[in-house]
């Protein structure tokens, strides 16, 4: 997969910045996420920047289950015309991208991931690994 431009990132940024900051003043005017705090770490545009897949995770990860989190994504994604909208206002491109909302899922590996690491047979072998400080000494 080729990596992002330049401009890509530079917009992705702009992106991630103004719904973050939408979503904390409610400028979505949805009753149905009044009082959930959503966080946005980050934004994928498109190479024509046409489109932009934005990355959620409401704050409590997994705690609320995967129906709250689902029931999020459907409300955001129920109010992504408005979203472009309210974006449309706030930053300056040549086309406002189309918005689609994900569950951000990189949280949930990572915690997998330490738990793998935290392994009785995967600490035994790190610590086996790892070089004794006083040989270096």
């Amino acid at each position: 997969m080729k990596q992002p431009s330049q401009r890509q990132l530079r917009v992705s940024e702009l992106v991630r910045h103004a719904v973050s900051d939408i979503l904390v003043r409610g400028e979505l005017r949805d009753p149905s996420l009044d009082g959930i705090v959503i966080t946005v770490p980050e934004v994928r545009m498109s190479p024509d920047l046409k489109h932009a897949d934005i990355l959620v995770m409401p704050l409590g990860g997994n705690t609320f289950g995967q129906d709250r989190q689902d029931f999020v994504l459907t409300r955001l994604n129920a109010n992504a015309k408005r979203m472009r909208g309210v974006l449309a206002k706030r930053i300056t491109l040549k086309y406002m991208p189309d918005v689609r909302f994900h569950l951000d899922e990189q949280f949930d590996k990572a915690g997998k991931i330490d738990a793998l690491l935290n392994l009785p047979k995967v600490k035994q072998d790190l610590e086996r690994d790892r070089p004794d400080d006083e040989d270096e000494a």
